[in-house]
């Protein structure tokens, strides 16, 4: 039996133990990480804004015991940033020490692995082992069709082309898992490499036990007052609807100002907490304060 195998050796397993580095999931998006982790295959997680994408990529990494490596993705991002790129001021130091020494320098004694400023992507993929790295794509629709075309050989094939060296393949193939918040709809040739699962907002119960597992000690029922009118704010007229990190941050900062009982005045005091947008508290407040803690 393999070390994964060992780990996950079914959906359930999996669930229980990350439940134990307390993420909580459902049995939807358990059996993704189970068949990511195990077929091997990249999974896409999306959802809005909060929702757990990057912290299963992290739960996954402790219950595996492994590092995760994480590349955040932006606007323009290329290889330079993601995979690679040679140490120039090296390069030219060992020229002149060449030179000096008159001794020659090949091309290729300079473009070798030793001049290489390893990126992510290329980080996880030499992963020593013997567990696999975990390698988080985080935003990956931040980033534009180009970069996406760049990451097909790493998706399909767990290798990349550095052209003055050649093809880099995994020795322990990473468990990749890429985020996205659909500001803009990914192409078809990544979405067929990878497993697909939505991560939807969680019932107001389930919140109740994500939170609590998060904020140590706070009270059953200020947070279930919490996730309550957390709910009732998404489904209101906000532009940016409160994820659960949101939902955790306001949880915290009410437990440590002593609030037994979520009131008008608090909600006044602490709405910053989950509402990073004027304009949505505006809304919340035109509505009444006292419609979220009913």
């Amino acid at each position: 039996m393999s070390e994964l195998e060992r780990i996950a050796p079914d959906v359930e397993m999996l669930a229980q133990r990350l439940a134990a580095v307390d993420y909580l999931v459902d049995e939807g998006l358990a059996t993704s990480l189970f068949l990511g982790l195990r077929l091997p295959q990249p999974l896409l997680l999306e959802g809005e804004a909060g929702v757990g994408k990057t912290e299963a990529a992290r739960a996954l990494a402790l219950v595996l015991d492994t590092p995760l490596v994480r590349l955040q993705c932006y606007d323009g991002i290329d290889a330079a940033e993601a995979l690679y790129e040679w140490n120039y001021p090296r390069q030219l130091l060992s020229i002149r020490l060449a030179e000096a020494g008159g001794n020659a320098l090949r091309e290729e004694d300079l473009f070798s692995p030793e001049y290489l400023i390893r990126r992510p992507l290329l980080q996880a993929l030499e992963h020593p082992g013997p567990r696999p790295a975990v390698l988080l794509i985080d935003e990956i629709d931040r980033a534009d069709d180009d970069f996406e075309a760049f990451l097909l050989e790493l998706l399909a094939d767990a290798a990349v082309t550095i052209p003055e060296i050649g093809t880099v393949t995994a020795t322990h193939p990473p468990i990749i898992v890429l985020t996205s918040n659909r500001t803009r709809d990914l192409h078809d040739a990544v979405k067929r490499r990878c497993l697909y699962h939505w991560i939807d907002y969680p019932s107001p119960e389930r919140e109740v036990e994500i939170v609590r597992r998060r904020v140590k000690g706070a009270s059953e029922t200020l947070a279930v007052q919490v996730a309550n009118a957390v709910s009732r704010m998404r489904d209101s007229d906000v532009q940016k609807p409160p994820g659960i990190a949101e939902a955790i941050d306001w949880l915290a900062a009410l437990d440590l100002l002593g609030v037994e009982r979520l009131d008008e005045a608090a909600v006044q005091r602490t709405l910053g907490s989950v509402l990073k947008y004027d304009e949505d508290q505006d809304v919340i407040r035109a509505a009444g304060l006292e419609r979220l803690v009913r």
